[in-house]
């Protein structure tokens, strides 16, 4: 999993681990899991996190319609900077899909596994927030949970960008009945669950708590370091002496780096990391990781995002 490009060893006390931050520090660079309730949009439940933490600061990563719940990861303060790498992230939703007429199950299923599996091509509704024009989204999956009348329970797993009340339309044309969603839920935003999701009343009770008691146990549990919200990001690790330069935007060169992850194609937005699994920045890589490791000239990677603040490790 990893290429090691040098041992240097670092300073045991120069930097901090994520999980050594305090509760201030927290706030201001990670990530919470929403369930997102039906009404407000997207947008308004970011701002309501943001005003509970005072912050100036919150992004959500993939907008839900205002009548759709489920799992809303937003972004506080530092970490909205980490929205190129979240907003990305594949879906998974279980909803409702009303058929306009009576049509057999079988020649559901049929329709779904000929037309509405693998790589299809969508045209956005006229209310959405993109371009109107066909674009290809990837269906991973499509099940049908069950069927009750022209009431259709479904689950289904997409790649991020994808229009489900539009899916279900399409289903519903292709069945030559027509169709509608009828309810929807999101449970899963890449690896995070429905299951790990808190309420904006749990958000506000444990700031709250925090505040009036110093008691950050259960304000603790919700708050998601960015570190850990982006573990799916390909990983270079670099040495202390290289923090401050990069901290300040300047490239990544290979005698900078002591560890990385395999895999790595040039081109692609990767995370680099502190020895202590602090994030520095995201950046573009320049070279794959073989190169990387070889190689002893060039810009190994662009830095693009810087996420560390300025000023918190020194020169060397």
């Amino acid at each position: 999993m990893w290429l090691i490009k040098s041992d240097e060893e670092t300073n045991p006390d120069y930097g901090k681990s994520p999980k050594d931050r305090t509760i201030e520090e927290l706030i201001q660079s990670s990530v919470v899991l929403l369930d997102k309730n039906s009404g407000p949009t997207s947008h308004q439940v970011s701002a309501w996190a943001r005003d509970i933490f005072n912050l100036k600061l919150a992004g959500h990563s993939g907008t839900l319609d205002p009548a759709v719940t489920g799992v809303l990861p937003v972004a506080l303060d530092n970490a909205t900077k980490s929205m190129p790498v979240l907003t990305g992230l594949d879906k998974e939703y279980v909803g409702v899909m009303q058929l306009h007429k009576p049509v057999p199950e079988g020649l559901l299923r049929k329709i779904i596994q000929d037309k509405f599996l693998g790589k299809i091509i969508q045209l956005p509704p006229k209310k959405s927030a993109v371009a109107r024009r066909e674009r290809e989204r990837e269906i991973k999956f499509f099940d049908i949970l069950e069927m009750n009348g022209q009431e259709v329970l479904f689950k289904v797993g997409c790649e991020a960008g994808t229009y489900i009340r539009k899916l279900c339309h399409d289903i519903g044309k292709a069945l030559g009945v027509g169709a509608h969603m009828a309810e929807l839920r999101r449970t899963r935003v890449g690896n995070f669950t429905e299951e790990q999701t808190h309420s904006l009343v749990e958000l506000r009770d444990s700031y709250e708590i925090w505040k009036e008691t110093g008691d950050d146990e259960k304000l603790r549990k919700i708050l998601i370091p960015v570190e850990y919200a982006i573990n799916h990001v390909k990983k270079v690790f670099v040495k202390d002496s290289a923090v401050e330069n990069i901290c300040n935007g300047a490239p990544l060169y290979p005698n900078g780096i002591t560890r990385i992850q395999k895999e790595i194609i040039a081109g692609e937005l990767i995370a680099v990391m502190t020895s202590k699994e602090e994030l520095i920045a995201l950046g573009i890589c320049k070279m794959d990781s073989d190169e990387m490791l070889k190689r002893k000239t060039g810009i190994s990677v662009r830095t693009d995002r810087v996420l560390m603040k300025r000023g918190v490790y020194p020169k060397l």
